[in-house]
């Protein structure tokens, strides 16, 4: 090929046909044209991978053996634009493989003219974008499901603020307790996120009730090892709702056992037995080796107004408590579908 002025000297005649067939073979989009009856004409190899046909099979053929029963109007509004001239350009759709399958493509489809510049066909290029429509499927999911755990998370801290306020006897009071309600439900939520790298559509991870309850259990241990003793066999995933509502309530019971129940001694323990009960799971709390305790007086605390408005309405449950000598009880009944979500 001779070289002018530093650019190559156009391809003309057989050899710019065979150029141009050459790149349209090896082209990884399905390529492919048609007459203005929608008749396939030409089939490239990236045709033959998307579509599953080989070109033996494909041209002669009409162009709707591509083209879903749902999806009857496409192929007449195309070719209506190709005979006025048109050019379709990105066109997102979906096509039938010969297996059966749907695929999403975009396509682009060009007029071809004869050297009378009569329009006579089209040319298709159709290129698979499943896997990055999937990709924006889980994208929109995951960001519906970030805005929604977010709007009820700024709910949940309004309220902590709010109750926290009414129970607390000066500012900082109400600073300290609403500071440490907010750090329990973020340790909770911590355990929706997995580590390490990895890709964000793929970061959130289930959270189990025994982890959730290993959590707010954390800032309690002493150098001896773990106060808090789980036992049962009813360990199961729960929702991003529910982590929340049972985070702030599990926090409570924690908080108050640390002012007045066993935590505030040396050798206090807590035992958390979980059972399945016909439709229920059953949460029972209990305390060991505490200063004896006694059922409270006076006005309803941050704790009775969690029971009411956290218990019955967020979670569906019912909640007792119990002032044994050893210690203070508690069973929290929680429909299992309400914890899974």
């Amino acid at each position: 090929m001779q070289i002018t002025d530093g650019a190559p000297e156009r391809l003309s005649g057989e050899l710019a046909a065979s150029h141009y067939a050459a790149i349209i073979e090896s082209s990884d989009d399905a390529i492919l044209s048609k007459d203005l009856n929608g008749v396939i004409m030409t089939w490239n190899r990236g045709a033959e991978l998307l579509f599953g046909y080989t070109a033996e099979e494909a041209v002669g053929r009409p162009v709707t053996i591509l083209i879903p029963a749902d999806r009857p109007d496409e192929e007449p509004f195309i070719i209506d634009r190709v005979r006025r001239g048109e050019k379709v350009d990105h066109y997102e759709t979906v096509r039938q493989r010969k297996d059966g399958n749907l695929v999403n493509i975009s396509l682009t489809v060009s007029p071809i003219r004869n050297e009378k510049g009569e329009i006579v066909g089209a040319s298709k290029i159709a290129r698979n974008i499943t896997g990055s429509r999937r990709a924006q499927e889980r994208q929109e999911l995951l960001l519906r499901e970030m805005d929604h755990r977010i709007k009820n998370l700024f709910a949940l801290a309004i309220s902590v603020l709010r109750l926290s306020g009414r129970s607390a006897n000066s500012a900082k009071e109400a600073v300290d307790t609403a500071s440490t309600r907010l750090a329990a439900l973020a340790r909770a939520h911590a355990l929706t996120l997995s580590h390490g790298p990895t890709d964000a559509l793929n970061a959130a991870r289930p959270t189990t009730l025994y982890s959730l309850i290993d959590a707010i259990a954390a800032p309690y241990h002493h150098t001896q090892g773990s106060r808090f003793l789980i036992t049962g066999f009813c360990d199961m995933e729960i929702s991003g709702s529910t982590i929340s509502s049972l985070a702030l309530l599990l926090h409570e019971f924690a908080t108050n056992s640390a002012k007045y129940g066993a935590l505030t001694a040396p050798a206090g323990e807590i035992r958390v037995h979980c059972t399945n009960e016909t439709r229920d799971v059953v949460i029972t709390w209990s305390e060991h080796g505490g200063p004896p305790v006694a059922p409270p007086t006076g006005n309803d605390g941050f704790g009775d107004l969690l029971i009411r408005s956290t218990v019955a309405n967020q979670l569906g449950g019912q909640i007792s408590r119990e002032w044994k000598p050893e210690g203070l009880v508690i069973r929290l009944s929680v429909p299992r579908e309400r914890l899974s979500g």
